[in-house]
């Protein structure tokens, strides 16, 4: 297993963004520090909700578009960016059997990283499986490279960025890219509010409580004193912006201290802090995006409601 990220790097990173986040205005966390071992195993509940479709909808797509995605590709390698569990992937690496020599699986946590891989390994004994610890927006440029790779950056994380950055990421993957190199890309579709926000705020609270695990990391990381259930979770649609945000929204005024940086922080009554936001795209959108970034769409698909979206992308000519 190749790694450019040590757990001495993630602490300095966590460490930053908590100090930037909470002394901003308005106060932010990223998303990213939701996914410790608890709030990895929260998410994977939340994938099985009945109100939480993105999922479900992603693998609709890839059940019936991979032996396509193989044809169209021939990929001798598979990157997976922001890997996880790896259980959509398999889909795609039965269709690419064909064709395809290796799987480069990439995710920030060795640990569960070590575990997936693993087990593709073993039920893939022909293929060559080389998992990296990386940040993938800090280390494109040192991850492996390979004849004809199919870069996969699933689940409709690329929505967890702001335009411009989504566009700076798109451009990095871009610069890694040779000819007969194609990225696929997942992303949730713009469609009912009403929807989107039972998405993000389901009636069993699962959601509430993968928000509320930003505090416990920080507490437990960085010896800060969090009260997790003196802040409601917050969902809601932005119509401006076209994303979903999730915050946490402060019930009272209330002083936190945050041992590991020196830090103290108020919170007023009512106060709302960002935790993520999601966006929802249009085709159009996407192929602004990827166009800014010097790719194009080579086949766009959807599940049969319309409500997420598989985007097979190639260098622009």
């Amino acid at each position: 297993m190749d790694r450019f990220l040590t757990a001495d790097d993630l602490a300095k990173t966590l460490r930053r963004d908590v100090r930037d986040g909470l002394t901003g205005t308005p106060k932010t966390l990223p998303p990213k520090w939701f996914y410790d071992e608890r709030g990895s195993a929260l998410f994977e509940e939340i994938t099985e909700l009945e109100e939480y479709y993105p999922t479900r909808r992603e693998r609709e797509i890839l059940v019936a578009r991979a032996p396509g995605i193989a044809a169209a590709t021939r990929a001798r390698t598979l990157l997976e960016l922001g890997a996880g569990s790896g259980e959509k992937t398999r889909v795609l690496l039965d269709a690419l059997s064909g064709t395809l020599g290796s799987y480069v699986p990439v995710d920030v946590s060795g640990d569960f990283l070590e575990e997936a891989a693993a087990g593709i390994a073993a039920d893939h004994p022909g293929l060559t499986v080389r998992p990296v610890v990386a940040d993938y927006e800090q280390h494109l440029p040192l991850l492996p490279g390979g004849e004809r790779r199919l870069i996969a950056f699933l689940g409709g994380t690329i929505g967890n960025m702001p335009p411009a950055e989504r566009i700076g990421f798109l451009g990095g993957v871009r610069a890694t890219m040779s000819d007969g190199d194609f990225l696929l890309l997942g992303a949730d579709l713009v469609k009912d509010a009403g929807r989107l926000v039972r998405a993000y705020d389901d009636a069993a609270g699962v959601t509430a409580e993968f928000n509320r695990n930003v505090l416990h990391v920080i507490n437990r990381d960085l010896d800060a004193d969090f009260d997790p259930d003196a802040f409601e979770h917050v969902a809601a649609w932005n119509a401006a912006e076209e994303w979903i945000e999730m915050r946490l929204r402060s019930v009272r005024d209330q002083d936190v201290r945050v041992g590991g940086l020196d830090l103290e922080v108020s919170f007023a009554a009512g106060e709302e802090m960002r935790t993520e936001i999601s966006a929802k795209f249009r085709r159009d959108r996407l192929d602004a995006e990827l166009g800014a970034a010097g790719m194009e769409i080579a086949e766009f698909w959807t599940d049969r409601d319309g409500d997420f979206s598989l985007t097979l992308a190639r260098p622009s000519a």
